[in-house]
């Protein structure tokens, strides 16, 4: 469905840019708001309050999702609700099953924070059958990405460019995210928490409620 999402401003496009036109699948237009709803009249508009972002891209993903549990909401009371690692895996008897349970959960909690993609080579067949169903796109690791910390916030301890996949262009994919600050500067202060919808191949696959 052809959809404008408008903000304050798209993060990486020309000065003045403020929408962006998706189409399926691929953005069609970048613009201010008044160009692009001109030259697709008939298109439904999201608008936002904040910045329009390329996709987060989570470098740890594959320690997030291999090595670490993500609780079910119906389990808070005996494990919390934050990622659990280490002995408290263990202690669990993980089998393939609950692996792949796992791991759509943390898919999930990733799309609340902005990511798109995900890096890195996932070796569980459960974890990599929800890496793939999700529809998140999945990069190789890069050179530097080992250092960067473990988090489902994948600006965490890095700089907002670093982690942004590639500027909103044209004939290129509509995966955007959408973060309810001001600047790049306070994108990096705040976080990725800040996310207020997800855009993933042209769909709005999370809407902060």
């Amino acid at each position: 469905m052809l959809t404008i999402h408008a903000a304050d401003a798209v993060i990486g496009a020309p000065e003045g840019a403020d929408s962006v036109a998706v189409d399926g699948g691929s953005v069609v237009a970048v613009g201010s708001y008044g160009d692009v709803t001109a030259a697709f009249p008939q298109a439904r508009v999201r608008r936002w309050s904040g910045l329009i972002t390329p996709g987060l891209v989570n470098v740890s993903a594959r320690a997030l999702l291999e090595a670490a549990y993500h609780p079910d909401p119906r389990e808070a009371d005996e494990l919390g609700t934050v990622p659990l690692t280490g002995d408290a895996v263990a202690a669990l008897g993980m089998d393939d099953a609950r692996w792949g349970a796992s791991a759509r959960r943390g898919l999930q909690r990733m799309l609340r924070h902005g990511t798109t993609a995900v890096a890195g080579t996932f070796t569980r067949p459960a974890v990599r059958t929800a890496v793939m169903r999700s529809g998140l796109r999945v990069h190789a690791p890069a050179e530097g990405d080992a250092g960067r910390p473990v988090s489902l916030d994948p600006l965490a301890g890095t700089e907002p460019a670093d982690a942004l996949g590639g500027p909103p262009v044209i004939g290129g994919p509509a995966d955007l995210a959408v973060f309810d600050v001001r600047d790049t500067a306070e994108l990096a202060a705040v976080g990725a928490g800040s996310c207020v919808a997800t855009v993933l191949g042209g769909r709005l696959v999370f809407r902060r409620s």
